[in-house]
């Protein structure tokens, strides 16, 4: 059984948490540069590296992730794999009844969320596209320069003439 220890830099002093880590009995400490919330290399490395009957320890469940829904994930992704999740703020592990009841808590939390927003497509301001246009570039590689579809630069081109001739 290994005991990985993980924190994240942004909310702790590197040094201390890794001697607290070391302390809770981790042969391995890694630790997460402050990394966009999306993108957690480090501890993505770890989820996919590690292996039944191993254990995660950090030092507190929101080093994990910033929502109930992300740190369920990582919960999620380490029961398939077999392995277990400790920390220390506030005292939880995912082994035994414990566990049961912290994922229990995490998914009704994760619940109450509301849903991430679609992503939508960048809308191209007309100012930009009339710009270029006036440049003498056409709507294809406006489209393309401005990372919109073809039919946004016409559509707008063509709000843009109906303004003028209304003038």
């Amino acid at each position: 059984m290994l005991r990985i220890g993980y924190v994240r830099l942004s909310d702790t002093d590197h040094s201390d948490a890794a001697a607290a880590l070391r302390d809770m009995g981790c042969q391995v400490v890694r630790v997460e540069e402050d990394a966009a919330p999306e993108a957690r290399p480090t501890l993505t490395s770890i989820l996919d590296f590690i292996g039944q009957g191993d254990e995660l320890v950090a030092l507190r469940l929101q080093h994990l992730g910033r929502s109930p829904r992300a740190i369920l994930e990582v919960v999620e992704r380490l029961d398939a794999r077999g392995a277990a999740l400790i920390t220390a703020e506030p005292p939880v592990t995912t082994c035994g009844e414990r566990g049961e009841t912290l994922r229990a808590v995490l998914a009704a939390l994760a619940a109450l969320e509301p849903p991430e927003p679609a992503r939508r497509r960048p809308r191209a301001p007309a100012q930009q596209i009339l710009a270029l246009q006036r440049a003498g570039v056409g709507p294809v590689e406006i489209a393309r320069r401005l990372g919109v579809s073809r039919m946004t630069v016409w559509r707008k081109l063509r709000a843009l003439e109906t303004c003028d001739s209304d003038s």
